[in-house]
């Protein structure tokens, strides 16, 4: 199993793309340099009304499949 911390800031107009169908995944880069292609809809739970903010730690497989994605900060 592996892990990347993320810092997200995705506002809620740019998370909208997603609810019109003119976005499938969100583009993001771990702390590491690594860069990140997630499916939207896996920050649904996250979304308030300003967006997607905050520090994640995303586990997944050596293939690539995700585990989890967990909130680290408030």
């Amino acid at each position: 199993m592996q892990e990347l911390i993320i810092d997200v800031a995705l506002p809620a107009e740019r998370y909208l793309a997603w609810y019109r169908g003119s976005a499938q995944r969100v583009l993001m880069h771990s702390r590491d340099g690594r860069r990140v292609s997630l499916p939207a809809h896996h920050l649904r739970p996250f979304l308030s009304h300003d967006g997607v903010y905050g520090s994640f730690v995303m586990r997944f497989t050596d293939d690539g499949k995700l585990l989890s994605l967990e909130r680290l900060d408030g």
